[in-house]
């Protein structure tokens, strides 16, 4: 099982960038499927905003799809989340996980990941 580290949030005027890290102990992380996942104030689920598997594909919710970019560095051990014309609503939490390799990959569904960080805040301001 992988071991996750996030890093990178902050507080950001709305349109603002932020690069959000989370990185990987173990030697098996290019063979799982990462996640970037948030919690917003006042909510008790965390949703997905993209994933990208272990082959590469990626999958983006539609409130990141044309802002946000997620990446892997897989000797790094470390996946990104590039976030631009940041709003408001983009306040939350911010988790990394993984899911462990499989047939299929489940990107959205958050008990197939068995790995999480201990979340980074993001604040946007108006």
């Amino acid at each position: 099982q992988v071991q996750l580290v996030e890093s990178g949030g902050g507080l950001v005027q709305a349109g603002g960038s932020l690069r959000l890290s989370c990185a990987a102990s173990g030697r098996t992380f290019s063979s799982y499927a990462m996640g970037w996942f948030r919690q917003a104030p006042g909510t008790e689920e965390r949703e997905l905003v993209v994933g990208i598997s272990w082959a590469g594909s990626t999958h983006y919710e539609a409130s990141a799809k044309g802002r946000f970019t997620i990446s892997r560095d897989n000797v790094k051990n470390t996946v990104y989340l590039q976030m631009n014309s940041l709003k408001p609503e983009d306040t939350a939490v911010y988790y990394c996980a993984a899911q462990p390799p499989g047939r299929i990959w489940y990107p959205q569904d958050a008990k197939k990941y068995d790995a999480w960080g201990q979340g980074t805040q993001v604040t946007v301001s108006s």
